[in-house]
């Protein structure tokens, strides 16, 4: 489906950005835009790569300007950028607001405009019972996109929803192998705090099958198994062979126990396709009635589906996914 086809990916040099455009650089596919704002990353992805396939789009998806000339002859858009470290975005909500919900916005209406074909967009656990900025932004993001979705059918629209990205930046796994090897404490905030173990490549798989499978307004969720933090840092110390400390400073502000990737009433909905689950947009109209004489017994008996009641991976099981990882590697060899 992506012959000859052109590729927008926003926020294109962030952790999921680099993986799509790796994940397609290979292919048959004609172009891929890269549009982000940090012309330092683009400059150093542009240097790395040397690909005369791959384009590169100066802009911000809070001006329509930039992202409307950047989508121009687009055949498929990823929209990945995004304001996403729970700190910034508590501190300065009304910038997350720009960025993930206005900012989104902007990218579907330069996608109607320009008559893309399909267009997915990222979402994250924190959209889910959100308890943070980033969260709730995120959540507004997943809203807008339905909303749009429910209007038209072309361009398709679309969202997929990830938990913890394995290795990605700015996330666990890369500060544990930083303070092993500068000889320091291992931080953890509950022990008992479970995140979803989800690789790049498996993110990269989500949005592919969501390209091939959604209809519009769908969110698409992979399922995937779990592990504690503390179980994360114990790993982590044994494949370095490590004797560092590993010591517990609390939860932080905006810091759940555990992820949810779907709520209850999502879950007593989805579609279960195998290795993912799909929830279908809820296509009901204004008309209030139907909301309140309908219901749906499914829902009575469904429950979340988060990182405590997903399968929970052995210690061994972990220790072979981590070492799968080429962050893990490279890391190991140096």
């Amino acid at each position: 489906m992506f012959e000859g086809k052109s590729l927008l990916i926003t926020g294109g040099t962030g952790s999921f950005g680099n993986a799509v455009l790796n994940r397609f650089l290979h292919t048959d596919i004609r172009e891929i835009r890269i549009f982000s704002r940090d012309e330092k990353k683009q400059d150093d992805m542009r240097n790395l790569l040397r690909s005369e396939k791959v384009k590169f789009y100066m802009g911000d998806v809070r001006d329509f300007r930039s992202i409307d000339s950047a989508m121009e002859g687009v055949d498929y858009v990823f929209h990945a950028a995004a304001l996403k470290q729970v700190p910034s975005c508590e501190f300065y909500p009304m910038e997350a607001v720009r960025t993930n919900v206005q900012g989104t916005e902007n990218v579907l209406e330069a996608a109607i405009k320009n008559k893309v074909n399909k267009i997915i967009c990222l979402g994250t656990d924190k959209a889910v019972y959100p308890i943070n900025a980033m969260g709730i932004s995120k959540a507004m993001m997943e809203k807008v996109a339905i909303s749009k979705a429910r209007l038209r059918t072309d361009p398709l629209i679309t969202c997929t929803r990830y938990g913890n990205v394995m290795a990605s930046r700015g996330s666990v796994i890369p500060l544990f192998i930083s303070q092993i090897k500068a000889g320091k404490p291992l931080t953890i905030t509950d022990p008992e705090m479970t995140r979803f173990m989800m690789s790049l490549d498996n993110a990269v798989e989500l949005v592919l099958f969501a390209y091939e499978n959604a209809n519009p307004g769908d969110i698409f969720v992979q399922k995937a198994p779990a592990a504690t933090i503390r179980q994360v840092a114990e790993t982590l110390c044994k494949i370095f062979n490590a004797k560092n400390e590993i010591k517990i400073i609390g939860t932080r502000h905006g810091e759940k126990l555990y992820e949810t990737l779907l709520t209850r009433e999502e879950f007593g909905k989805a579609e279960d396709l195998g290795d993912y689950y799909r929830i279908a947009a809820d296509d009901r109209d204004l008309n209030y009635a139907k909301y309140f004489s309908e219901g749906d017994s499914k829902i009575a008996e469904a429950q979340d589906y988060h990182s405590h009641n997903t399968y929970r991976l052995s210690d061994q099981e972990l220790e072979t996914l981590l070492l799968k990882l080429d962050y893990v590697q490279e890391q190991l060899k140096n």
